[in-house]
């Protein structure tokens, strides 16, 4: 492909930012993802199937966040382009469908449609030639998703805690190398201008994926509920866990959430930025995962007596939250309201009692303390202005504005 050809599938300056129908559609694959995972969670209710859980989600984390990006560069309106993030799109069927057996009998399916994402995605940037600063980046990516590809298909031919060890080396290679923005020797660390960062459209790609994993608890709780009857402590049930998730929205968009894309644009250097919002937005996402198998727990057994894993997956997925929020709420601001660590604090001092009472009273609790957070939030914002972000790093222009 000639170089003025290959810059007409770059995304234009003057276009509008927002997420496009193409990237809507992309995203309704990762609903099935979640609820693949907390059903695998559910399955293997343990220390250990938390930790495969999480090694999956970092797997579609990454899937989810390199096809973003790879959006934000290129137009999505150009049919080479649709092609890509449609096969990315069935590549990630694939890894939603066999997530729950991928340390099982589907291991090489799963890293298989995984690598066949992130390489082919790579492979079809270097092979077009486009501008040299995105040449670069995807000559990085495929340098480091080569490097990947051996822990992951090492990890697929072998069983059980081997596959876990390799698949872990395989998750936190491809973690580090982009924190560490993809180093290669010759080429050095990707750019800012590499990245081509748009507040905007960073704003409506994480603001989505929290949709979606809400999404995932919705139908996870409706679910639920429509298999297990319609009695009394079922309905309180149901309604402990719509709370929650009502709870979770409101922190989350009050106020970082209302004002990611401004902290973006007002940043001295946004790429300091994108990490640790990329992080913070797993985290929250985990602890979604988390609270969706704890509401299933609670709809269906809503006044049995506690076991310690039911106990933990109800208050360990608010208390993820808490932590992925805090976080967050840093990066727009440079300051973490004390509500946030309170939250996670009692959060922890609850536990030791709640093993001996039945999960629907662990959920309220859950709540309460949630409900304790949005409230603080709300009286410290009443009667002040509204606040404008603050970043890390200081702001391009005086007070952000």
């Amino acid at each position: 492909m000639t170089r003025s050809r290959a810059d007409d599938l770059l995304r234009k300056p003057e276009q509008p930012q927002r997420a496009t129908f193409l990237e809507l559609f992309f995203a309704l694959v990762f609903v099935l993802a979640l609820i693949q995972l907390s059903r695998g969670l559910s399955q293997h209710l343990s220390w250990y199937g938390a930790f495969q859980a999480l090694v999956l989600l970092l797997a579609l984390w990454w899937v989810w966040t390199h096809t973003a990006g790879f959006v934000d560069i290129f137009d999505p309106q150009r049919p080479p382009i649709q092609l890509v993030v449609t096969a990315s799109m069935l590549g990630g069927l694939v890894l939603a469908a066999v997530a729950p057996e991928a340390f099982g009998g589907r291991g090489l399916v799963f890293a298989g449609a995984y690598l066949a994402i992130q390489l082919l995605r790579s492979v079809f940037v270097v092979l077009v030639r486009p501008g040299r600063d995105v040449r670069r980046l995807y000559v990085r990516q495929l340098v480091w998703f080569g490097v990947s590809a051996v822990p992951w298909i090492a990890g697929a031919l072998t069983q059980g805690a081997a596959r876990a060890v390799l698949w872990t080396l395989a998750v936190v290679v491809d973690s580090v190398a982009t924190a560490l923005r993809l180093p290669v020797p010759g080429l050095g660390r990707a750019s800012t201008q590499e990245f081509a960062i748009s507040g905007g459209h960073l704003e409506e790609r994480f603001r989505l994926f929290f949709i979606i994993a809400l999404g995932e608890l919705i139908l996870v709780t409706g679910l639920a509920f429509s298999g297990s009857g319609f009695g009394a402590d079922r309905s309180a049930a149901l309604v402990v866990s719509f709370a929650t998730t009502v709870l979770l929205w409101r922190i989350y968009i009050y106020r970082a959430g209302e004002l990611l894309g401004t902290a973006i644009a007002a940043a001295r250097n946004p790429l300091r930025l994108l990490i640790p919002m990329n992080y913070s937005h797993l985290i929250m996402v985990a602890g979604i995962v988390v609270t969706a198998v704890g509401q299933e727990l609670v709809i269906a057994h809503p006044l049995a007596h506690s076991r310690p894993a039911w106990t933990a997956a109800i208050l360990c997925g608010p208390a993820l939250f808490l932590a992925g929020r805090a976080i967050f709420e840093y990066t727009v601001f440079a300051r973490v309201s004390p509500d946030r660590p309170l939250g996670l604090l009692t959060l922890g001092a609850l536990t030791p009692a709640m093993p001996h009472v039945p999960p629907l009273i662990v959920a309220l609790a859950a709540t309460a303390v949630l409900t304790g957070v949005a409230v603080a939030d709300a009286y410290r914002a009443k009667g002040r202005p509204p606040e404008v972000p603050s970043p890390p790093g200081g702001t391009s222009r005086r007070g952000g504005e």
